[in-house]
């Protein structure tokens, strides 16, 4: 039996993540695990924009008793269950929008339940948290299988034996060296979450969801169809495309010859020109500018001295050591 349903009769989940993190195929993993190992009826679908790593990713998953018809396919704005697979998140989403009072949300994240709680605005309900992406690159897989054993964990009446099968039915004929390792991944991912829960009055509300709406369109342009915000990147913000890792930059190690500059697909190093020793005009690195950065790692393969090296991503990290761009914008 589901623990909770809501007026149509579903237990729904939705999963946030950025592309590359294997939400989409966690949450096709997960609704098979329900339909095929438990016996209820359900769906699943996701929602992207560019299939390309770093964009914004939702997926959704419903489950219902046997005898009800899965008949709702809009995407789930109350969910009983969401999973946070990446935590810059935060910065552009209201990745808890619609979560009851009694939902759970599980985070992917190294730090505390009470300060991710905080960061979350988050009153009432179950926090989990669990450190999926060491799990994966200690045992060379992804996030989306640790996630998945911290939310069998979460969610007790799914059977992790079930979603075992699944994995083994989804990797043993193209990839049958990566069964063991992601069996491993979600049974450390079962094992190593933490959770709190946040006791509710009785007469807690739901939180509002508020659909986003397009910040220009047919009816909120400015008259004239003048173009506020043009065409660059000025303004951009990469950080939510990291995938946990982002380049270190080390000065003493560093010798200034730009193999990092020449692979960097943003423009994130920062240089000045000053004499060298020998009094000749010369660009130095000056460091990096986090805020373009979406952690490809590229310029860490191409260093030829260590000079960059990849760091796992800590809160405050890349605010604290961004070594801005000194733009000049047109009069």
């Amino acid at each position: 039996m589901l623990p909770k349903k809501n007026e149509l009769g579903f237990f729904e989940i939705r999963l946030e993540s950025i592309g590359g993190l294997g939400a989409n195929l966690a949450g096709k993993m997960l609704a098979e695990a329900g339909v095929m190992g438990l016996g209820y009826n359900g769906m699943n679908f996701s929602s992207y924009g560019s299939e390309k790593k770093g964009s914004p990713v939702k997926a959704f998953v419903r489950f219902c008793e046997p005898d009800v018809e899965v008949r709702a396919h809009s995407p789930i704005e109350q969910p009983h269950v969401v999973g946070i697979f990446h935590e810059a998140l935060y910065k552009t989403v209201d990745v808890c929008s619609g979560v009851y009072p009694d939902s759970i949300v599980l985070v992917n994240t190294t730090r505390g339940v009470d300060e991710v709680r905080k960061d979350l605005k988050l009153e009432y309900g179950t926090l989990a948290i669990v450190d999926a992406l060491s799990i994966a690159v200690e045992e060379k897989t992804k996030v989306n299988t640790a996630m998945l054993g911290a939310l069998f964990r979460v969610c007790d009446f799914l059977d992790p034996e079930a979603m075992k099968n699944i994995i083994r039915k989804t990797f043993e004929k193209k990839y049958p060296h990566l069964v063991e390792p992601n069996i491993r991944t979600f049974d450390r991912g079962y094992e190593e979450v933490q959770f709190k829960t946040y006791e509710a009055p009785a007469d807690a509300e739901a939180r509002s969801f508020v659909r986003p709406e397009p910040i220009l369109g047919y009816e909120t342009q400015p008259i004239g169809g003048v173009i506020v915000n043009p065409g660059n990147s000025i303004l951009k913000d990469l950080s939510g495309s990291r995938q946990g890792f982002l380049p270190e930059y080390h000065d003493d190690k560093c010798i200034h010859c730009a193999a990092c500059d020449t692979v960097c697909p943003d423009f994130c190093f920062v240089w000045e020109e000053r004499p060298d020793k020998k009094g000749r005009p010369q660009m130095f690195l000056q460091g990096i500018d986090y805020q373009y950065c979406k952690g490809c790692l590229k310029c860490v393969q191409a260093c030829p001295v260590e000079a960059l090296t990849d760091k796992r991503e800590e809160v405050g990290y890349a605010e604290d050591h961004r070594i801005p761009h000194k733009f000049v914008m047109a009069q």
